[in-house]
């Protein structure tokens, strides 16, 4: 009994430390930044200023992503799904390292409402995890689906001269999709449509208020 009480306590102590170093922005990253090889070019102030605020957008994004898995995971029952949502949080991070770091190179700052967009996710995902794993990981592809779409359309509004952070969008794109066609692969179930409108609409909400604030 203690040892299992032990055990609990280790746990939560480590989710806690994981969304602490989340919305602190203490990030690590596994892999080579993709805008690692990529020199830098002068760009004006209006393209600047549209990249960092992109940007932020993204990184609230990977905010957000961290703390949907980490509810979705503390809810699944299965094991294969707690590894795919392990995996996919990982990239995720490489993902917050990534952005975090062009945000500064660009002269721009994160959200200051990552705190409330990490709160919200988090009970979005536990809410998810506890519909089961078909609908977990179905919340999980079209999650990732809807974000590779976002990328995509971001890719359109930065300046075409911006190899740096097109590289670093473009590289979470692909890892994006990436976890969708895992999640589909393992079993996902396809949400109702009404369920799809409504990520969308709350994906609108957070991505034009991050775009500033």
């Amino acid at each position: 009994m203690i040892t299992r009480h032990a055990g609990l306590l280790d746990r939560l102590i480590g989710e806690f430390d994981r969304a602490l170093r989340t919305v602190a922005g203490v990030h690590q990253a596994a892999r080579e930044n993709p805008a690692a090889k990529i020199a830098d070019v002068e760009l004006r102030p209006d393209e600047r200023r549209r990249a960092a605020a992109l940007m932020r957008v993204n990184h609230v994004g990977e905010v957000c992503a961290q703390a949907l898995y980490q509810g979705q995971a503390l809810a699944s029952r299965e094991e294969a799904t707690k590894h795919a949502l392990a995996r996919a949080a990982a990239e995720e991070e490489d993902h917050l390292a990534w952005s975090q770091q062009r945000i500064e190179e660009l002269g721009g700052r994160a959200s200051l409402l990552n705190p409330v967009w990490y709160a919200g996710a988090l009970a979005i995902g536990y809410a998810a995890g506890r519909c089961g794993d078909a609908v977990n990981l179905g919340f999980l592809a079209e999650t990732e689906l809807q974000v590779a779409q976002h990328l995509e359309g971001h890719l359109a509004r930065l300046s075409p001269q911006d190899g740096r952070t097109r590289a670093v969008v473009d590289a979470m794109r692909m890892d994006e999709a990436a976890h969708a066609a895992t999640a589909q692969r393992l079993g996902a179930s396809e949400l109702p449509l009404l369920v799809k409108f409504g990520m969308r609409a709350a994906a609108r909400v957070m991505t034009t208020t991050a775009y500033w604030i």
